[in-house]
């Protein structure tokens, strides 16, 4: 059976290259000047994965960048990071945030399949906190972005001085707890302390 590979071993296997460890994918970001420019570097990231990229390999293309998504962060996700950037792509971590949708519920089994329907697939990622008892002063809903672990702090700072303010770091580095000038929660999360 093989090796599991943890979140940080994940991360610290492809950090130097360019891409980073979120919500259990690999991604980084390729800059370009046109969107033709992205078409041609999606190809190159296609051919660098070989056989590989119709199951693991996500690419979203802008006129600006291009993002790519490995689908899986353990040894053959790792290997396909290493071998796209070996391919000459200037991978960088920059413009990578993922958000979640986290729902609170009693009964997760209840709610999820509204979500569903209501929803479309692929995006937003969303999961269900499970709750021991109602919080009638609290939402229900709040967002999860999910950040590359080294820009978690300012991305923090930047909310504060917007007008946000701490909730709680009891879980950092995992997540912080910020909200708004009206306490509308959002969540900083990273890969790091969940392993």
């Amino acid at each position: 059976m093989p090796r599991v590979t943890t979140r940080r071993e994940a991360s610290e296997a492809v950090s130097d290259a360019g891409w980073r460890f979120l919500l259990g994918m690999l991604r980084t970001s390729i800059p370009v000047a046109t969107m033709a420019e992205a078409v041609a570097t999606a190809g190159r990231a296609v051919a660098a994965c070989g056989p590989d990229a119709d199951a693991h390999l996500r690419a979203e293309l802008r006129p600006d960048r291009v993002i790519l998504t490995l689908t899986s962060a353990r040894s053959l996700g790792i290997a396909l990071a290493h071998r796209i950037t070996a391919a000459g792509l200037p991978t960088t971590p920059h413009g990578l945030d993922v958000v979640e949708l986290a729902i609170d519920a009693l009964d997760i089994e209840a709610v999820r399949p509204f979500w569903e329907a209501v929803l479309p697939g692929e995006e937003p990622p969303i999961w269900f906190q499970q709750m021991d008892s109602p919080r009638p002063q609290r939402n229900r809903i709040h967002l999860d972005i999910c950040v590359p672990h080294d820009e978690a702090a300012a991305r923090i700072e930047a909310a504060l001085a917007a007008g946000g303010h701490l909730v709680s770091d009891a879980h950092a580095p995992a997540f912080w707890v910020l909200a708004d000038p009206e306490g509308n929660e959002a969540c900083v999360t990273t890969w790091q302390g969940r392993d």
